[in-house]
């Protein structure tokens, strides 16, 4: 969720403006900042590739679960594919950082998107032949885990390639808004509806041709103009030391250490209520609980498309290390809400509200990550980053469950909506992060 520090120098930034093509207008006008990324080919196809391939996440998460149903109706089994598929994105996405910082990220993504076609393609034709089995399914779901470990970090990197820097918010904005509403709303209702209509291979086949379009749209692109640097042409170091060299940036960089920190206990004391008991209190609470749980996600899911388009609508805060830390630890106080109240319009604003902070927070945290950390490490910081998220999460997932037998879902839904603050306020006066943005400003 977190991750960006980069000294953003003259030389870079000129480099960075080489980089735009000569027939194409860096600047959009004020009211549609938004949509300035549009301008640039290269941006419009990979981000056409990353939308088929999110409205395909999206559908995959349906299909896998009621595909796994259908052949083995054992939540033991649907947890074993899971726990490949997390298994694969813990385990790989550290390397994935290193490989986006030594190798084409271009080639990178293409690749994972390669094993993305394979991977499922494989399983929609053993289910129309009556061949699939559980361990192909785990198979598979290690694949796709795997190549998202390999992605996040060299889309990350690839981004400053082909923008300018002023673009950047726009373009994490772009992304801010598709993700929630393709992966969180519209990819699961349609493999709802087609795996409903029809039986999971079937859905199975439409995520194999989205992510098989996207990987020709990938194709398509042109590899980004080398940086101008002469540092390309000097002899690599070792791996070991190259992932050394990440995470002795974070330790020097205040404001990305303690924002890491602070994203690492946020991940634990919020992530395992919000993801395992809230749909036990939607139950609970609710006659229809199963409807009123999905509405209760779309509200979150309008809200952080909702935020992450206004954040990149407009320049980037002034305070923008102050801005992100607020929205993060101040809008997870409607979480308060969530834990006593049982009136469903005031949790789905209270999930709403939730929403448009945290949707506002990463596209500020992503713009971070592009704009100020330099960009030979700019893959090893974002895979340390989304590490660091990752592995708190299934912490969170196994300590809240048992947690809520020995102390009420209001006390635990209230220590996550104001624990944050507390991490906040020590975070950003331990990194001096309200000195360190006016000593560099972005905007």
């Amino acid at each position: 969720m977190v991750g960006n520090h980069r000294s953003v120098s003259t030389q870079y930034e000129t480099g960075r403006s080489s980089a735009r093509s000569d027939s194409e207008q860096p600047v959009a006008p004020a009211g549609w900042r938004v949509l300035a990324p549009f301008r640039y080919r290269e941006y419009r196809l990979l981000i056409a590739a990353v939308s088929l391939s999110i409205f395909a996440e999206g559908m995959w998460a349906v299909v896998m679960a009621l595909q796994v149903i259908e052949l083995s109706n054992d939540p033991a089994a649907l947890s074993l594919v899971a726990t490949c598929l997390g298994a694969g994105l813990v385990g790989f996405v550290l390397v994935g950082g290193l490989a986006a910082d030594r190798l084409s990220q271009r080639g990178i993504i293409i690749v994972v998107e390669a094993v993305n076609t394979v991977a499922v393609t494989a399983v929609a034709v053993l289910g129309f032949v009556d061949a699939l089995r559980i361990w192909h399914m785990a198979v598979a779901a290690a694949a796709l885990g795997i190549a998202a470990a390999f992605f996040f970090p060299a889309y990350s990197a690839i981004l400053p390639r082909i923008l300018p820097p002023e673009q950047l918010l726009a373009a994490n904005g772009i992304e801010g808004v598709v993700r929630p509403v393709f992966q969180r709303a519209v990819g699961p209702a349609i493999a709802g509806l087609v795996v409903g209509a029809l039986f999971p291979s079937a859905g199975a086949l439409v995520v194999a041709v989205l992510f098989a379009t996207g990987l020709a749209l990938l194709v398509a692109t042109r590899p980004p103009k080398a940086k101008d640097t002469g540092a390309q042409h000097e002899p690599r170091p070792h791996l070991l030391r190259d992932l050394r060299d990440g995470w002795v940036f974070m330790l020097r960089t205040p404001w990305l250490l303690w924002t890491l920190l602070f994203a690492s206990l946020f991940v634990l004391v919020v992530l395992g209520p919000i993801e395992v008991l809230l749909p036990f209190v939607v139950a609970e609470r609710f006659t229809h609980g199963a409807q009123t749980y999905g509405f209760i996600l779309a509200f979150f899911g309008l809200g952080s498309a909702l935020g992450a388009l206004g954040v990149s609508s407009r320049r980037l805060p002034r305070r923008y290390l102050t801005v992100m830390m607020a929205m993060w630890s101040v809008g997870s106080v409607p979480l308060v809400i969530v834990g006593v109240t049982s009136s469903f319009p005031l949790m789905a604003l209270a999930t709403f509200v939730i929403g448009v902070t945290d949707g506002t927070a990463m596209v500020i945290w992503g713009t971070l990550l592009q704009r100020r950390v330099p960009p030979e490490l700019l893959g090893r910081v974002s895979s340390l980053d989304f590490f660091v998220s990752l592995a708190f999460m299934p912490v969170s997932f196994a300590i809240v469950g048992p947690l809520s037998k020995i102390v009420s879902m209001e006390a635990i839904f209230l220590a996550a909506g104001l624990l944050p603050v507390l991490l906040a306020a020590v975070a950003v006066w331990a990194a001096k992060m309200h000195r360190d943005e006016v000593a560099h400003p972005l905007r």
